[in-house]
């Protein structure tokens, strides 16, 4: 990477970070409530790199082809790693051995699988079942009537953790309009809260509405183009 472009990515990752910090302190929380997911797929290992040395741990990546490299160059740095793309059958074990976070479950046979693969000497896998909020073709996530169910079926399986729900709301055009999106994702944790489940998470809001999402609720936000810029074309 060019000086230039590091400069870039380095006031870019810094604004981010003041947009969490404005934000949080706008609804009356602690900035440290909030953490930062950095979306890097479609990046290269030394984008990451950099922003390791700044401070940034927690990386997200979607596609397996494309992250496994990326975790075996950077392996000598201490980075949590997050799945959060859709995950299928035949992906599981990969993302069981080598990532801490999977985000998107929104299937009892994916975690019953990734339960079975998990490695035995590895913590158990952290885990957010994805909601739809909103009906939307070729989207991930159970509709919200069926995350208890999920969400009992996956604090069963020892190799596995809860942590709470992840969303991926459609575009809207008010922040309004966002935060009520998002509430709704807050008012489904609240139900598992309810029925003495133990969930502490809300992966939600990405570049566009991250306020939003922290007004909400938010206890991650997973950015990608506000931190990288547009993702490098193949």
């Amino acid at each position: 990477m060019t000086d230039e472009t590091a400069r870039e990515l380095t006031n870019r990752w810094a604004e981010t970070r003041q947009r969490i910090a404005s934000a949080a302190a706008r609804w009356g929380r602690l900035s440290d409530s909030v953490g930062l997911v950095a979306i890097s797929k479609g990046h290269p290992a030394a984008a990451i790199r950099i922003l390791a040395e700044l401070g940034q741990r927690d990386f997200g990546e979607n596609y397996l082809q494309e992250a496994l490299p990326k975790l075996q160059e950077l392996q000598d740095l201490q980075l949590t790693w997050h799945f959060t793309g859709q995950l299928q059958g035949n992906k599981t074990r990969a993302v069981a051995e080598h990532f801490d976070w999977v985000h998107t479950l929104d299937r009892e046979r994916i975690a019953i699988r990734l339960n079975e693969q998990r490695p035995h000497y590895a913590a158990p896998l952290n885990i957010c079942v994805q909601v739809s909020l909103v009906p939307e073709p070729g989207k991930g996530g159970v509709p919200p009537e069926k995350v208890l169910p999920l969400a009992r079926a996956v604090a069963a399986l020892p190799r596995l953790k809860l942590r709470g729900l992840m969303c991926i709301p459609p575009p809207r055009d008010t922040f309004e309009e966002q935060r009520e999106l998002f509430q709704q994702l807050a008012a489904c944790q609240r139900q598992l809260l309810d029925a003495g489940l133990s969930v502490d998470t809300l992966s939600m809001g990405m570049s566009a509405d991250l306020e939003a999402a922290v007004a909400a609720g938010a206890t991650w936000v997973r950015i990608g183009t506000a931190i990288f810029g547009e993702r490098l074309r193949k």
